[in-house]
């Protein structure tokens, strides 16, 4: 790659030449999901012959952020074209095709954003490797289960960047074959998602997850059971053609009350807008699929959390047990399951504890993002982390994660998770490799 002009199988975009690397920004994957697309499965792009300019982020689907402060910046970008994505690839020609790692951002399914600068794939071109990060439909427009409309919109949409990068990145000098999926809290749960979804298979070669979030229970049942609650709280019925002219702020507003707590929805997953089991695109509850199926059996993967994701709710006690119930012990499941199996697994957990006042002395949600990216001087890292942390920590895991990405396996200092060994990579200030260093997760929980 030694030009801003690239011609995809859509038309030809022109990205931006920075140092070391090129990007290409809000390139669509998939038509604007607006009128009769708007509850539609995603649609191939019109083409176009003019040259796109890709070098400002496009349209996001988020409207606005999950929390008035949020931990990772992810702007909210107005437009109608949100299924679009971003492409960052090395300056210089490559001697062969490079591997390929594609992003999947998290949000809790209802917010986020692939614009965000912890998202920047410098230091991974700088490393050899091809970077795509995602949008995708998110909310009602993504997950809510409609009468009249396909399900699960918003796993259709990955579905459908993955197949433009399996037509497009060698044209960026990637190689189609050699793609990992990777994603943090929603999007790690994206990448759990995939792993279970028939149609996905062979669009990935490799997968990591990172704090991945899957609900349970999420077959149809609760799907169904949630667009009653939905028609019974704001008077709307769970349909397109109900839903399809209303405007973001409208939909926002009745998405609101959809989420509030209530007796009325005791009995349903914490988020209830999320993938879900619909018996056709995803077959089974991806829980089921990962632990007692093999689901995704053939693709490597590396999956792991931090040690205290949610700790900073109060009272404590309480975000110890979100931590362990949500994000431990079902990674740590996936780890055990798939060890039975002998599937190429790596579990890790990050224990680096932030300085930064909100966080100080815990190793939180989205605090191994800009360490992964190796991107510790990126906005908002210094508010979400703490002052002057760790480069040797951001080099040891960005070159696992290039490693993994490169060879499917992240070196020789991080073996496998076997019943064996339970052999666990421990991200702290001296990274380590232990013998199960969480059995009391593996005793208390999956027993």
């Amino acid at each position: 790659m030694t030009d801003t002009l690239v011609r995809t199988g859509h038309g030809p975009v022109r990205g931006e030449i920075r140092a070391g690397s090129l990007r290409f920004l809000g390139i669509p994957y998939a038509r604007p999901p607006v009128g009769d697309l708007r509850f539609a499965a995603p649609v191939p792009p019109e083409p176009w012959t003019e040259p796109l300019d890709a070098t400002a982020y496009g349209p996001t689907a988020q409207r606005r952020p999950f929390a008035e402060v949020t931990t990772i910046p992810e702007p909210s970008i107005p437009g109608a074209g949100v299924l679009n994505l971003n492409v960052f690839t090395p300056d210089i020609a490559p001697a062969r095709p490079l591997p390929v790692l594609v992003w999947i951002h998290g949000g809790g399914y209802v917010a986020g954003s692939a614009a965000s600068p912890w998202y920047d794939g410098a230091a991974f071109n700088r490393d050899g490797v091809v970077l795509v990060s995602i949008g995708y439909r998110l909310g009602i427009e993504g997950f809510l289960h409609l009468e009249d409309a396909p399900d699960n919109r918003g796993v259709r949409d990955w579905i459908a960047a993955l197949e433009w990068v399996r037509d497009n990145i060698a044209r960026f000098g990637g190689d189609p074959a050699k793609v990992t999926v990777a994603g943090q809290s929603a999007g790690g749960g994206a990448v759990q998602t995939l792993l279970a979804v028939p149609t996905a298979q062979g669009l990935f070669r490799a997968a990591i997850s990172v704090s991945g979030a899957v609900m349970r229970p999420q077959g149809r049942d609760v799907a169904e059971a949630v667009s009653t609650l939905f028609t019974a709280r704001t008077g709307t019925p769970a349909a397109a053609a109900a839903l399809r002219d209303l405007t973001d702020d409208e939909l926002l507003r009745l998405q609101d009350w959809l989420s509030e707590p209530g007796p009325d929805r005791d009995t349903l997953p914490m988020l209830v807008l999320a993938p879900f089991a619909d018996g056709e695109l995803i077959p089974r509850p991806v829980p089921e699929a990962l632990l007692h199926e093999q689901a995704g059996a053939d693709v490597p993967l590396m999956i792991g959390f931090t040690a205290h994701e949610f700790h900073m709710i109060q009272p404590a006690e309480v975000g110890r047990s979100v931590t362990d119930e949500v994000f431990r012990a079902p990674a740590l499941a996936i780890a055990e399951a798939r060890a039975r199996a002998s599937c190429p697994t790596w579990l890790y957990q990050f224990e680096w504890t932030a300085t930064a006042p909100a966080f100080d002395g815990l190793a939180h949600h989205c605090v191994d993002i800009p360490f992964a990216f190796d991107l510790l001087n990126a906005p908002g890292v210094p508010e979400a982390v703490g002052a002057h942390p760790p480069q040797r920590l951001a080099d040891a895991i960005h070159a696992s994660w290039v490693r993994f990405v490169r060879d499917v396996d992240p070196g020789a200092a991080w073996p496998p998770y076997t019943h064996d060994t339970r052999a666990t990579r421990i991200w702290a200030t001296e990274p380590r490799t232990l013998h199960d260093p969480l059995r009391r997760v593996r005793e208390t929980w999956l027993t």
